[in-house]
């Protein structure tokens, strides 16, 4: 009979030492950052049909952040606010640069645009050069033929490497 517990013994034991030498691995790589799945995700700009991704920047260290937009809407559209934010703690807050002119702005149907934000909050909100950061745009836009009393937003987000 004292066999028999003596077999079990071993074998749990066997499997136990097992069990911790792969803990102590997954650990080990953890640590290094090689299981950290943000450094394996793409980076990616995505938006509603209305308006298509063209390019993006997150620029932690020059406190900028760009955004290269297409109107698909099929016609000359009121841009009337974009507003930035992320889903950490302290929000993300740009001031903002539109080079093509002051808010509202028309954007004509088919044509990319820039829009460029300036002295952004980078580091307040979490935002480091060389790791993934997430930006979530909102853009309230109507239509030029219908006016701002039909107002539509569409929200989007930017997840990239700031730089």
């Amino acid at each position: 009979m004292f066999r028999k517990s003596q077999a079990a013994l071993e074998f749990l034991t066997t499997y136990g030492w097992a069990f911790l030498v792969i803990l102590i691995m997954i650990g080990t790589l953890a640590y290094f950052g090689i299981l950290s799945p943000s450094k394996i995700l793409p980076n990616r700009c995505t938006f509603g049909a209305e308006f298509s991704c063209q390019d993006f920047k997150i620029d932690a260290t020059g406190n900028t952040f760009r955004l290269r937009l297409k109107n698909n809407v099929g016609e000359p559209i009121s841009v009337s606010a974009i507003t930035l934010s992320s889903e950490g703690s302290t929000a993300f807050a740009c001031a903002y640069t539109n080079l093509p002119g002051a808010l509202p702005y028309t954007f004509a149907t088919g044509t990319p645009q820039d829009f460029v934000w300036n002295t952004c909050n980078s580091a307040n909100a979490g935002f480091v050069a060389g790791e993934k950061s997430k930006v979530l745009v909102t853009v309230t836009y109507n239509s030029v033929s219908s006016g701002t009393n039909y107002a539509k937003q569409v929200k989007g987000e930017v997840y990239s490497t700031a730089t």
